[in-house]
């Protein structure tokens, strides 16, 4: 019976590492190309705005009413990809939001622009939770932390590379194509490669291990087989739609994803003005290339952060104290950002704010699987992603309306760290349904895991 386990944990250990290199660079190209899709509108700004008149509300308005759509058609799309599969489904999303992406090259006013961000939003709902749901399908759960860290690297990344990328097709493409400014040009090339990228998935994205061509059929019993123990273990009845939907535990779960992304999504669609407007602050002077670099230090860091952080969660099985505490120091530093008197404290303190909600994110998505399965966990896990990017819309349209208001940025990253600092206190209050249930997750996450 021991050499029998041994025989079929190798298995299992194999399975992981081959999928983790087949799917999670994959999956985290789609994601890059998902992110710059969606963030590419902050660095458009610095030439958009004035060029079609638009107020900093104006910009918040339409930059978060991405949101809006994402909100509305989170929770069906990820209920019809449950349903349908994951390589059909998240084909199309890509597909169609590539079209819209591309489509906002041709934004003329307010409305245009309005209209354009609302069906990108719908376009792409439903594929961040769609990939969290698949990769619950692939990976044990002293895995999943780390696996679904590597993942969002992707978002960092897309900072990282994205951020001097569309700069320097802004500063250079004006003409280029026929477009007028360089930010349609930007925006017409970069939604390309999502629609080529999209058609790819129906080609290289198995449905489960049962159906992955280069898994040995050991390897495929083994790896399902896993899943299939430790859900049952887990969760030992699939989770019904409502049940999914009406559990506290994800009612509570939808408020702390929203205090963390609030703070996400102003860094994204306002860190880019925050740096230009150092220029004035402190007398010094940045090209639009220079301001794309420099916004991509603090998601550098990050990215490392995240990665040691979600390893770690993995390695103990503790989940809440590995999201309270980044959130808290990302609630401060933000907080005192824009008072310090030097350009280098602001971008330190502000790369501590990134490191905060970078590290959160992956850990808690280790928390649903918990206690949800089946369309349960898709309904769930859609429902959590979804408030939490409802703050994707009031975070960019109160910070550019507190913006307007005061002609600083300071209202707007306080209120960011009132948002990261709820999501951290109600971090620490939320409870395992039983009192066992993190000791028996800690226990199951013994080093050998860890590969």
């Amino acid at each position: 019976m021991a050499a029998a386990d041994a025989t079929t944990d190798r298995a299992v250990e194999t399975a992981v590492r081959t999928a983790m290199w087949r799917l999670l660079p994959f999956l985290g190209l789609c994601y890059l190309l998902n992110y710059v899709d969606r963030v590419n509108v902050g660095f458009a700004a610095l030439k958009m705005n004035p060029d079609l008149g638009l107020s900093a509300a104006a910009y918040g308005l339409g930059a978060g009413l991405f949101f809006i759509g994402y909100f509305f058609f989170e929770v069906p799309s990820n209920v019809i990809l449950h349903r349908v599969g994951a390589r059909i489904w998240i084909a199309r999303i890509m597909i169609t939001w590539g079209v819209v992406a591309s489509a906002t090259a041709f934004v003329q006013g307010e409305i245009s622009f309005y209209i354009v961000r609302f069906l990108l939003g719908v376009a792409e709902a439903g594929f961040f939770p769609g990939v969290i749901l698949y990769l619950t399908y692939w990976f044990p759960r002293e895995r999943r932390a780390k696996v679904v860290a590597l993942f969002f690297l992707a978002v960092p990344l897309s900072s990282v590379l994205g951020a001097p990328i569309s700069t320097l097709l802004i500063q250079n493409g004006d003409g280029a194509l026929g477009f007028d400014a360089g930010w349609r040009f930007m925006f017409f090339v970069e939604g390309i490669p999502v629609v080529l990228v999209g058609a790819l998935v129906l080609l290289l994205l198995p449905e489960r291990p049962g159906r992955a061509h280069w898994l040995t059929e050991p390897q495929r019993r083994a790896l399902e087989q896993r899943i299939v123990d430790e859900d049952a273990a887990q969760v030992p009845q699939e989770t019904g739609l409502l049940a999914g939907l009406r559990d506290r535990r994800v009612v509570a779960l939808s408020v702390v994803y929203f205090g963390v992304v609030f703070g996400l999504y102003v860094l994204a669609f306002f860190l880019p003005q925050v740096v230009s407007d150092l220029q004035e602050q402190f007398g010094v002077r940045f090209s639009l290339v220079e301001i794309g670099l420099i916004t991509a230090v603090p998601y550098v860091v990050a990215s490392a952060v995240m990665v040691l952080n979600a390893r770690h969660s993995d390695h103990t099985g503790e989940r809440r104290l590995h999201i309270a505490v980044p959130a808290l120091v990302g609630a401060v530093s933000v907080a005192v950002a824009l008072y310090l008197n030097s350009p280098y404290l602001v971008m330190a303190a502000m790369t501590l704010c990134a490191v905060g909600v970078f590290a959160v994110t992956p850990v808690i998505w280790q928390l649903p699987s918990q206690f949800l399965t089946g369309v349960g966990a898709a309904a769930g896990i859609a429902l959590i992603n979804s408030f939490g990017n409802l703050s994707g819309f009031l975070g960019p349209y109160l910070t550019g309306w507190l913006q307007d208001l005061t002609g600083s940025f300071r209202a707007g990253m306080l209120v960011v760290a009132a948002f990261m600092t709820l999501a951290a206190v109600i971090a620490l209050l939320l409870r395992p349904e039983r009192a066992s249930d993190e000791a028996t997750s800690a226990a199951g996450a013994t080093p050998e895991a860890h590969g």
